[in-house]
C-alpha cells in the first residue's frame, strides 16, 4: 500500500524564536517559562528607540498548530511595529504611541485570522513602554490583567476588548499608565491564573497576593517568585499548564 503524502500545511509549519530581554537604561526586564510546551504561551521584546514593546499571548487548541500561529505573528510584529513606532518627522516630538499601538493589535488579530483560516481564540497582551518618561500604552484583548506595583500597592490592567482570532473587525483601544520610578509590571498566562487543585486555582487576587509581598530586587526574580506561588498553590505542580511571567522593574 503506498503511504498517504503529509498535507504541505503540516511540513511548512514552524516553531517561534525566542525573545532575549534587552538591556534597558535605568529598568530591569525579564521572563521567566514553565514546563515544556504544551500549547502557545509566547512571549516577544522589540527594542524601538526609547520604547520597549512586549507581547504576551496565549493560542488556544493544538500545539503545532499554536506555535505555528505564533511564529507568523512574531514575524508579522517584526515588519510592522518599527514603521508604526517610527516618528514621521525628526521635529516631531513624538508618535502617538497609543494609535500605534491600537494599529498593531488590529494587525495582529487579522494576521491570526488569516494564519488560523477561520476563528482561533488568542488572549494577548500588548504593551509599550516609554523609558524616556515612564509611561506605558497597552492593549489587553481578553488576557488575564496586567498587575502595577507602585507605593500605593498592586492595580490591575484588566482587559478591554476581545480575544484576538474571533473578529476580523474588533477595534482595540489602547490604554495608558504610568510606571513611576520603583514600579514594577507583572504579566503573567493563563496557566498561572488557573493554577491549582480541584475547583480552587491561585486566581488573579492570589498572583496580585504574592506580588505583593515579594521584594522588588530583581525582574527575574520577582518572575520566579510568582511562578513558584502558583505551583506550591498547584496538588500536581509536574502537570499543569504552560506558566509564563514577564516583569519589568523601573529603579529611575
Amino acid at each position: 500500500m503506498q503511504a498517504t503524502a503529509k498535507p504541505a500545511a503540516v511540513a511548512l509549519r514552524r516553531v517561534p524564536l525566542p525573545s532575549a530581554a534587552p538591556t534597558l537604561p535605568g529598568s530591569d526586564l525579564a521572563a521567566v517559562y514553565r514546563q515544556a510546551r504544551l500549547g502557545g504561551d509566547f512571549y516577544e521584546f522589540l527594542g524601538i528607540g526609547p520604547r520597549l514593546l512586549l507581547l504576551l499571548l496565549d493560542v488556544a487548541g493544538q500545539r503545532d498548530r499554536a506555535l505555528h500561529i505564533v511564529a507568523v505573528v512574531q514575524d508579522s510584529v517584526r515588519q510592522h511595529a518599527p514603521d508604526l513606532f517610527a516618528a514621521h518627522d525628526l521635529n516631531e516630538i513624538d508618535v502617538n504611541e497609543s494609535e500605534a499601538l491600537s494599529q498593531l493589535a488590529i494587525t495582529m488579530n487579522r494576521t491570526v485570522l488569516a494564519e488560523a483560516a477561520g476563528v482561533c481564540l488568542c488572549p494577548a497582551f500588548l504593551a509599550c513602554y516609554n523609558r524616556d518618561i515612564g509611561t506605558l500604552a497597552y492593549v489587553n484583548a481578553g488576557h488575564p490583567a496586567g498587575l502595577v506595583r507602585d507605593s500605593l500597592g498592586v492595580s490591575l490592567l484588566p482587559a478591554s476588548g476581545l480575544p484576538m482570532g474571533l473578529f476580523s473587525h474588533a477595534p482595540y483601544e489602547a490604554q495608558i499608565c504610568a510606571l513611576v520610578p520603583g514600579s514594577a509590571l507583572l504579566l503573567v498566562s493563563r496557566g498561572v491564573i488557573e493554577a491549582g487543585r480541584k475547583k480552587r486555582q491561585i486566581g488573579i487576587e492570589g498572583v496580585q497576593s504574592a506580588f505583593a509581598a515579594t521584594q522588588l530586587a530583581s525582574a527575574r526574580e520577582l518572575c520566579e517568585t510568582v511562578l513558584a506561588a502558583a505551583e506550591k498553590f498547584s496538588a500536581r505542580p509536574g502537570e499543569h499548564n504552560d506558566m509564563t511571567a514577564v516583569a519589568l522593574l523601573r529603579s529611575r
